[in-house]
């Protein structure tokens, strides 16, 4: 166990000490050594006999619990000595990447050169996580008067929430500009097809009067996943409704960080109702609406109070009326669905 020659009879008192101990005893009677030492005791314990420093820190924990009081200011001490700091989990790991994930992303990137040339929207379109609806906690802190803070439950059961809300949203990616329609009943593929329509005729068809034709960028899976029928049916029915083919791109397996209302709305939503309990529906549409940056995005939420079923599916027949032009590039994930009336 040692490493460097002792520099005082003292520590040639204590390794003849630590070789009468088994390895369980050595490391806390190091412990004890290293906080009587105090600053640099840590770094010279683990000198003196070669044992890890990330192994003397966790042992003060025991000394605790064995009569020798520790406290956390000197392990925070230890640990910052050691070069550890608090930090939060940072979302970095996606799993492994699909083989054809880079030429899907290149893809959509084409896409949407070409739509913009063209003058024709681009929309990325996704749902928000579900929230409770009623007095519970919200992340983040506000402003609000010396000692009165929000008062919310303690524990967010769904059976003490008034509701729940589902927020759908499609980000016009051209024109910085969102509509977040916020469901109240499940989050289907006919919710979302509702959802892109509302996005039309609330803004789309004004501020694109002469479209050819609509691209979605949207992940491959949820209410708007390229493996259902349901999906595509519903679609189907806004073609026939709008009069322009609707083109779907779908980003790769582990990549829905990369859709763009992630961080261009979704993230700015949750910083402007931070710390605020969406204590009804009329909250939740109020303060996503109030969602504003910098670069000008701005936000129009409606409700949704329709009562989706969930497990619908499309019957053969309506599959086989499907008008779905599959590209050839990845066309599992690359389609076009034309109008039936043409």
């Amino acid at each position: 166990m040692i490493r460097f020659k002792p520099r005082s009879p003292q520590e040639r008192r204590w390794l003849k000490v630590l070789g009468t101990l088994n390895e369980f005893q050595a490391r806390l009677f190091l412990a004890s050594l290293a906080l009587d030492q105090g600053r640099g005791g840590i770094s010279r314990m683990s000198e003196l006999t070669g044992m890890s420093r990330t192994t003397l820190p966790g042992f003060q924990l025991f000394l605790t619990r064995r009569g020798h009081p520790v406290s956390d200011k000197t392990v925070a001490r230890m640990l910052d000595e050691m070069g550890y700091s608090l930090q939060l989990n940072r979302k970095e790991k996606e799993g492994p990447q699909h083989p054809d994930r880079d030429a899907q992303f290149r893809y959509i990137n084409r896409q949407e050169a070409s739509f913009r040339a063209s003058g024709d929207p681009v929309i990325s379109a996704d749902t928000k996580k579900k929230e409770l609806v009623g007095a519970f906690k919200n992340g983040g802190r506000t402003w609000r008067p010396k000692g009165n803070p929000y008062e919310v439950q303690v524990h967010d059961w769904p059976s003490q929430a008034k509701g729940k809300a589902i927020p759908y949203g499609v980000y016009d990616v051209f024109g910085d500009r969102a509509v977040v329609n916020v469901g109240i009943s499940h989050d289907t593929a006919e919710f979302a097809a509702e959802s892109i329509r509302r996005w039309w005729r609330l803004d789309g068809r004004r501020r694109y009067r002469s479209a050819r034709r609509l691209l979605i960028c949207a992940d491959g899976g949820g209410s708007n996943s390229s493996r259902t029928h349901a999906w595509k049916a519903n679609l189907m029915q806004l073609v026939d409704e709008i009069g322009i083919p609707i083109t779907v791109s779908h980003y790769p397996p582990g990549t829905s960080k990369w859709n763009r209302i992630e961080h261009r709305v979704f993230s700015f939503i949750s910083l402007t109702w931070k710390g605020q309990p969406l204590w009804n529906l009329e909250t939740v549409i109020n303060l996503i609406g109030a969602t504003r940056t910098r670069t000008g995005l701005r936000v129009k939420a409606v409700l949704d109070t329709k009562k989706y079923e969930t497990g619908v599916k499309p019957s053969a027949e309506e599959i086989e009326k499907l008008r779905i032009h599959r590209h050839k590039i990845n066309p599992a994930w690359n389609y076009t669905i034309f109008c039936r009336n043409e």
